[in-house]
């Protein structure tokens, strides 16, 4: 059996058809989407999408966290599916690609197997993950997290928005509760399509991204601790500003990062200062550190630099300094053979790539505890993402779902 022929591509109008017409269900103000979880544009949003599989000869399972799994066939009864897949929901001022990309690509391969009669042995499968983003709902990854049990089914549904409304009520109201148990199935091996989400393909002028790796993360969350005291009266050498111990733990952050380069990032992002009144010197800020690298070791070291040097730059101004870690997630490293099969479908395709590592977390980082996985990206326009102003070319969708195409008949094995 050889490989998919390099004349192998998808119909790349009709592809770019369904990523519009998906985008009219829930539009944003400025151009993007408003299709957050579990929302009744959530619901039209799965409702187009069933429709479109089953149209395409597709059967739908859903299981009871509301992750939809459109089947085509194999050959082989026997044989685990081939997996493609990302998720329909967006952020509250999202695009239109990100993660719709990899879902409607999906559809799209399955599409352009059809219209030349391809089989394959192993089945094949496009799922649309719920509440990947985890705006609505923390955490994001939540259902693909709940199959590959990081988090408890019973955990998830008690998670509410802003509004006290559970993750559990409202998608018995919107009515995606289906009859699957999480995470019974078993996968084969999982591809997922995705825009990059950062700038670094479109600077390189790359087609593709071979992601070889996600990012692990620690957050950080910090209490400095000084004395509130009045701006104008309190002399500057007895102040007790808990804004300098910020400031000074901001300019550590950003050197701890920069030493690790080009491996690491670090940034603080929430911030929350008190009292936060202009003419009182701040008694206490509480913000978030996000360290982030593919390499353990490099989080790690990032850690442990962070753990010695920051309450020393504390007591240094008379500051206390308290910090505890709020979440982590280990690096994951992608199944080197669903790796491989991307890199040489873009070779073969002659789209120019480089490796690259999701600087995100995606859904793929926890089916990569279950299956063999693999992720492909396409460039966006300066690297804008999770904004309505958000945007590929028509040429960058289709690119990257040719290459998930021929990646997924290699896995999937071609029948002839």
């Amino acid at each position: 059996m050889g490989a998919p022929g390099e004349n192998l591509k998808v119909n790349a109008d009709r592809l770019w058809d369904s990523l519009m017409e998906m985008a009219k269900i829930g539009p944003g103000i400025a151009g993007g989407n408003n299709r957050q979880t579990l929302t009744d544009e959530d619901a039209e949003g799965r409702a187009l999408f069933q429709s479109w599989c089953e149209a395409a000869g597709m059967s739908m399972g859903v299981d009871t966290m509301g992750n939809m799994f459109a089947t085509r066939p194999g050959e082989d009864p026997e044989a685990l599916p081939v997996y493609m897949g990302s998720h329909l929901d967006t952020q509250p001022t999202g695009g239109k690609y990100d993660g719709v990309l990899g879902v409607l690509g999906g559809l799209e391969a399955v599409r352009t197997m059809n219209d030349l009669g391809i089989k394959t042995k192993h089945p094949i499968v496009v799922t649309n993950w719920t509440n990947e983003e985890g705006t609505r709902y923390a955490p994001a990854m939540l259902a693909s997290g709940v199959f590959t049990g990081r988090h408890t089914q019973d955990w998830a549904y008690d998670r509410v928005d802003a509004e006290g409304k559970s993750f559990g009520d409202e998608i018995k109201r919107i009515g995606w509760v289906g009859d699957e148990e999480v995470g019974a199935r078993k996968m084969h091996a999982m591809f997922e399509l995705h825009i990059e989400q950062g700038p670094i393909l479109e600077a390189q002028n790359k087609d593709i991204g071979v992601v070889t790796h996600g990012q692990g993360l620690r957050w950080i969350e910090c209490t400095v601790t000084g004395k509130e005291s009045h701006t104008g009266s309190t002399p500057m050498p007895m102040r007790k500003n808990a804004g300098r111990g910020l400031a000074r733990i901001t300019e550590l952050v950003h050197e701890i990062a920069m030493k690790h380069q080009p491996n690491a990032v670090g940034a603080i992002g929430h911030v929350d200062v008190y009292p936060n009144s202009r003419n009182i010197i701040p008694g206490k800020v509480v913000f978030t550190i996000d360290f982030r690298s593919h390499l353990q070791e490099v989080i790690d070291a990032m850690l442990a630099e962070f753990a010695e040097k920051a309450p020393q730059l504390c007591e240094e101004i008379e500051v206390g300094l308290d910090w505890e870690i709020v979440g982590q997630f280990d690096p994951p490293a992608f199944d080197e053979a669903c790796v491989g099969a991307v890199r040489e479908a873009a070779e073969r395709l002659g789209y120019s790539h480089m490796d690259i590592v999701s600087g995100a977390g995606h859904d793929a980082c926890w089916i990569n505890d279950v299956a063999p996985t693999a992720m492909i990206m396409c460039p966006c326009v300066d690297g804008l993402s999770h904004n309505e102003a958000e945007d590929i070319s028509k040429e960058w969708a289709s690119a990257g779902t040719d290459v998930m195409l021929h990646a997924v008949l290699e896995t999937a094995e071609v029948v002839e």
